[in-house]
C-alpha cells in the first residue's frame, strides 16, 4: 500500500507537502504516478472492509469524544443520533475515520472535509450575492487520503436511500451517480488550467434551470420553494426568529437548553464586565480577517451573546451566536462562533500543522470551497472553565439552504448525488494532484463499482453500530435526552 502520509507529497498541489513548495512535475510524470499507484493499490481493492476483532467499541469512541464536551449537552447528542441509522451516521465521523484507517488508499493526499456526508453540502450566498452549492461543514478538515471523503459521501447516500425505501437497483444507480460524477469531474479538471480549476463553482440557479426538466414537476416545485426560502435566511430573518423586544431592548430569546443567553449561564458576572471581555474576543477574531473585512466588522457593535446547540455530531461542543448591530436596530449581523476541537482524522493521518484548530478549519475551508463567507475567521480564548478553546467564526445565516433528502425520489437523489460528486472532486482538485488522481481513477467504472460495494457493506456496519448505541442506552452506559 502506498503511504498516505508521505508518498507523492511533492506532486503539484499535494496537500500537506513538507517541502513548502510543490515540485513541478510534467503532466506525463503525474499521469505515470497515478498509473503506478493503480498497480500498487488496485481500484477494486476499495470494495474491501476488513474489521478485526480488536476494532474499538463504537460507543467507547463516542464516550471518548464526550469527555471534552459540555457534559449537560452530551445526552442531547445521543438523542439526536438515536433517531435513525442516518442521524447516527452523521455523528459517527470518528468511528468511520478509525475504520477508514484500515482500508486501502492510493497514497495521494488532498485537503479533505473529513465528514463529507450528503447533509454537509448545501446552498449559501457568495460574496458577489449569487446562490452557490458547495461543501458547508469543515469541522474535521485536514490533509488526508481523498478516498476517505469519497467513501463517507457514498455511504451516506446508501444509508439515505435505504431510509427512503429505494430498491437495490435504485440504490446502486445513486451510488454510481455520485462516484461516477466524482471520477468524471476529476478527469475533466485534470485537463483544465490551474486557474480554471480555482475559479470553478456550482451556481444553483443556472444548474436548476438546466436540470429542472429531468427532475419532475413535484421536485421542481419543491426546489423552487427551497431556493426562494434560502434567500430569506439571513441575519434579519434570524433577528425575527431568535429575538424579542424586552423593555424596549432587543434580546435573544432564552430557550434552554438549545439557546441560552450568556448572562443566564454566567449570572454571577457583571454584564458590563462580561461584554467588555466578549468585545476583546471579537477584536481577536477580527485580526484573523483580511483588512477590508475587519473594517466591516468594526462597523458593528456587539449587543448580546448566547450559547446555541447545533447539528448532530457537533452537539456538546461550545457554539455561540453573537448579535451585533450596524447603523441602527434594523441593521443586524448574527455571527456564529463554533468550537473547533482536533479533527477526528488527525490521530490517523498526522497533524494538520495549523497553530490552532480554528485556523485549521478556516484554512481548510478556504482551500476546498470555491467561495467562502466574508466573515470566516478564527480565535482562541480562555474559557470560564479555565481551559483554552479554539473557535472559528462565520455568519449564522447567509442564504443557507439544504436538500430535503427524506422526500427525494430516486431520480432527484441521482441529480443531487451528481452535484455532490462534482463538488467534492472540485474541492479535492484545488489542493491535490488532480492529474495523478484522475490517472488513478481511469476512464472506466471499476472504482465506481468498488465504492458502491463498499457502501453497501459499510451501511450494514453502521446499522450494527447504531444498534450498539441503542443497547448502550438500554444498559445504562449512556444517558439520552430525546426530542430536542
Amino acid at each position: 500500500m502506498v503511504d498516505s502520509r508521505g508518498a507523492h507529497d511533492d506532486a503539484p498541489g499535494a496537500a500537506g507537502s513538507s517541502s513548502g513548495r510543490a515540485a513541478h512535475l510534467t503532466v506525463e510524470e503525474r499521469v505515470e504516478l497515478g498509473k503506478a499507484a493503480r498497480r500498487a493499490v488496485p481500484r477494486s481493492s476499495h470494495a474491501d472492509l476488513v474489521l478485526d476483532e480488536d476494532r474499538t467499541d463504537p460507543v467507547a469512541l463516542l464516550q471518548r469524544q464526550a469527555a471534552s464536551r459540555v457534559a449537560e449537552l452530551v445526552p442531547i447528542r445521543y438523542g439526536r443520533m438515536l433517531v435513525s441509522p442516518f442521524t447516527f451516521y452523521r455523528g459517527a465521523a470518528l468511528i468511520m475515520a478509525a475504520d477508514l484507517a484500515r482500508t486501502p488508499h492510493s497514497g495521494f493526499r488532498t485537503q479533505v472535509c473529513g465528514d463529507a456526508h450528503l447533509m454537509n453540502f448545501g446552498a449559501f450566498g457568495s460574496p458577489d450575492r449569487r446562490l452557490v452549492f458547495d461543501i458547508n461543514d469543515f469541522d474535521e478538515t485536514a490533509p488526508g487520503p481523498w478516498e476517505w471523503d469519497v467513501k463517507r459521501l457514498a455511504v451516506s447516500f446508501e444509508i439515505a436511500a435505504r431510509d427512503n425505501g429505494y430498491s437495490d437497483k435504485q440504490r446502486e444507480q445513486v451510488q454510481l451517480a455520485v462516484v461516477g460524477a466524482y471520477r468524471s469531474t476529476m478527469r475533466d479538471f485534470a485537463s483544465e488550467p490551474n486557474l480554471a480549476v480555482w475559479y470553478a463553482r456550482l451556481e444553483v440557479e443556472p444548474l436548476f434551470a438546466k436540470l429542472s426538466e429531468s427532475a419532475g414537476s413535484a421536485a421542481r416545485k419543491r426546489a423552487t420553494k427551497n431556493l426562494a426560502k434560502a434567500r430569506t435566511r439571513d441575519s434579519m430573518h434570524a433577528l425575527d426568529k431568535l429575538t424579542e423586544m424586552v423593555d424596549g431592548t432587543r434580546r435573544i430569546i432564552s430557550d434552554p437548553p438549545l439557546v441560552e443567553p450568556i448572562e443566564d449561564l454566567l449570572d454571577h458576572v457583571d454584564r458590563r464586565d462580561l461584554m467588555a471581555e466578549l468585545q476583546k474576543m471579537l477584536d481577536l477574531y477580527g485580526a484573523s480577517l483580511q483588512p477590508d473585512r475587519r473594517h466591516l466588522v468594526e462597523g458593528f457593535e456587539l449587543h448580546q451573546v448566547a450559547r446555541k446547540v447545533v447539528g448532530v455530531g457537533s452537539v456538546g461542543t461550545r457554539a455561540w451566536i453573537l448579535l451585533l448591530f450596524g447603523r441602527d436596530g434594523d441593521d443586524p449581523l448574527f455571527l456564529q462562533a463554533k468550537e473547533a476541537q482536533p479533527s477526528v482524522l488527525e490521530e490517523f493521518v498526522g497533524s494538520s500543522g495549523s497553530a490552532s484548530n480554528g485556523e485549521r478549519v478556516v484554512r481548510g475551508q478556504h482551500l476546498m470551497q470555491a467561495t467562502s463567507d466574508i466573515f470566516l475567521g478564527w480565535q482562541t480564548v480562555d474559557g470560564v472553565d479555565g481551559v483554552r478553546h479554539d473557535y472559528f467564526v462565520r455568519q449564522l445565516k447567509d442564504w443557507k439552504g439544504s436538500a430535503e433528502v427524506e422526500t427525494m425520489k430516486p431520480a432527484a437523489m441521482e441529480i443531487y448525488a451528481r452535484m455532490c460528486g462534482w463538488t467534492l472532486a472540485r474541492a479535492h482538485a484545488r489542493s491535490g494532484d488532480r492529474i495523478a488522481i484522475a490517472s488513478y481513477l481511469g476512464g472506466g467504472d471499476n472504482f465506481d463499482r468498488a465504492i458502491a460495494a463498499f457502501s453497501d457493506v459499510y451501511a450494514d456496519q453502521n446499522e450494527r453500530d447504531y444498534d450498539a448505541l441503542v443497547r448502550a442506552e438500554r444498559d445504562g452506559r449512556i444517558t439520552v435526552q430525546r426530542g430536542i
